[in-house]
């Protein structure tokens, strides 16, 4: 108890326990210091965070964004191209048909081509059967003209059923009792070259069956022999 009463003691003591607290106190004011070292770079490291999420997500957005017209734009040229592809088609489409339409039109000229040969071969055919024919008249004309007294003459048919320019026979020295007296058969050419029968006076029943063979033979001399016997035959009855 002495030793408690000790002033000196007391002091001791009491400046061991004010270094103690101060010590403390140190510990204590470096643990805060710490502390507010540590929540500064905290709130430093959490608003940094912040930060930079609050820009990720602005670049987020943004980049969104950008997707989403790159979409749009997408989809837009995607729109234009199957545009294009249905007005590509749809010209393909024609150019086929200008084609099947221009084969068809070289096919019809072809076969204009074609025909009017034909049609010029045949003309080139009647034109020498006519000339044929027309030398027939001409043997017919001397034999029959000259000898028998037969007459020719042309004439102008403008009936409905035949047009055009006709030849008339006229036979003369057929009846006994009138020499003079006219037997007339008249006569054209189809467009076919055919020789026609388009009358006679007096009129011979067998005048078909004649022209008939006439069409067969091509014969004209023996065709007007013909007849001039039917003339003949006929006046006599």
């Amino acid at each position: 108890m002495e030793s408690i009463k000790d002033t000196n003691m007391i002091a001791r003591f009491t400046s061991e326990m004010e270094e103690i607290h101060k010590e403390r106190l140190k510990i204590y004011a470096d643990i805060i210091n710490t502390t507010t070292e540590l929540s500064q770079s905290h709130r430093h490291f959490v608003k940094s965070a912040i930060d930079t999420c609050l820009k990720k997500c602005k670049d987020d957005e943004k980049m969104f964004e950008t997707i989403q017209e790159f979409r749009k734009e997408l989809e837009n040229k995607n729109k234009t191209l199957k545009e294009k592809r249905c007005a590509i088609s749809e010209v393909m489409s024609e150019v086929q048909e200008k084609e099947m339409e221009k084969e068809d039109i070289i096919q019809k000229i072809q076969k204009l081509k074609e025909e009017q040969t034909k049609r010029k071969e045949l003309i080139e055919s009647q034109n020498k059967a006519n000339k044929g024919r027309l030398k027939n008249l001409q043997k017919a004309r001397i034999v029959f003209q000259d000898h028998l007294g037969l007459e020719i003459r042309t004439v102008m048919d403008k009936t409905q059923l035949v047009k055009g320019e006709k030849l008339q026979f006229v036979f003369r020295n057929i009846n006994p009792s009138d020499q003079d007296s006219a037997y007339v058969i008249t006569m054209g050419i189809k467009e076919n070259g055919s020789y026609q029968i388009v009358s006679s006076d007096p009129v011979l029943d067998c005048l078909p069956v004649l022209e008939l063979r006439l069409q067969e033979t091509n014969n004209l001399p023996a065709f007007l022999a013909n007849v001039r016997k039917e003339f003949i035959s006929k006046a006599r009855s």
